[in-house]
């Protein structure tokens, strides 16, 4: 499958779980819906390798993960590094999770999201050149947060940097709201995989950090059928520019990432993995009305 539709994260998607499902059945259950999921607590803390491995064994063997990587390792969490003060720890530490991953073929690839405080300056091309040195030959995603990557003078540079250095595009769709963020630049710069990133278009609460539940007000959005449309022909382009599109609906504050992913499914005539309707697989049909 070129196109390959999930979710940041499968704890929080009421939607497309039956009532009274366990906690630690929901990984299983959604594997019947998607194909690949993003692991959003691997930015938070490093798991460990078993975790993985029960990860692994929870799903069909094609199925993927994004890992996202560890705070400490993209200048998210400042101070202390929280498992030694190592940098070579830190690293050892994060490559032992993913190795059960990588020994059965269950990697897609790991994403760097670097801060909107990590601007484009020399130094921050030297972390990022070090950081994937470091990766070897495990596949790495980049997204930027910060909008000096992209302006007219910088775009070209940053898409060649990234192509030079083996890095895949992590392309954004999220608000236009000011230096902490970028515009959606559909450019493939690795021929095996491209992600697309859906965090919603949420302007006014994207930057508002003084709101006490701003993390949650942030990805607040739902996506109307038009504005998914409108991603068919950047979909086509990414296409032929890489074997392999991952697509990661980040925008769940209002429950709105699996309807949405569901939608975009129907549009591009995919089946869920077990070969339903991607709607008619909902424990409760949506109404014709919520859905277009």
């Amino acid at each position: 499958m070129s196109i390959a539709i999930g979710l940041g994260g499968w704890g929080d998607h009421d939607a497309i779980y039956p009532t009274g499902l366990k906690s630690s059945d929901r990984l299983a259950h959604y594997s019947k819906h998607f194909h690949m999921v993003e692991i959003d607590s691997t930015f938070y803390a490093i798991q460990s390798p078993e975790r993985m491995e029960k990860w692994i064994a929870d799903t069909p063997p094609e199925f993927k993960f994004i890992v996202k990587a560890y705070q400490g390792m993209t200048g998210h969490q400042r101070g202390s590094l929280g498992i030694g003060n190592k940098r070579e720890e830190m690293y050892e530490a994060f490559l032992a999770m993913l190795r059960p991953l990588i020994e059965q073929d269950r990697l897609a690839t790991v994403l760097f999201q670097y801060p909107p405080w990590f601007d484009c300056m020399t130094k921050h091309v030297m972390v990022l050149r070090a950081t994937k040195q470091r990766m070897g030959d495990i596949p790495c995603a980049l997204e930027f947060r910060h909008q000096s990557w992209w302006t007219e003078e910088m775009r070209e540079k940053t898409l060649q940097f990234m192509r030079d250095e083996g890095w895949m595009h992590s392309v954004c769709d999220e608000p236009q709201a000011g230096e902490g963020s970028i515009p959606t630049v559909a450019e493939a710069t690795h021929p095996k995989l491209t992600m697309v990133r859906f965090h919603g278009r949420n302007e006014e609460g994207w930057n508002d950090t003084g709101h006490e539940n701003w993390r949650e007000v942030r990805y607040l959005y739902n996506y109307s059928e038009q504005e998914l449309k409108e991603w068919m022909p950047l979909l086509s382009k990414l296409q032929s520019e890489s074997e392999q599109i991952y697509i990661v609906f980040n925008n769940n504050s209002g429950g709105h990432a699996a309807k949405n992913a569901k939608q975009l499914m129907v549009m591009l005539r995919q089946q869920t993995p077990d070969g339903r309707h991607p709607i008619e697989a909902m424990p409760d049909k949506l109404e014709q009305l919520e859905l277009f």
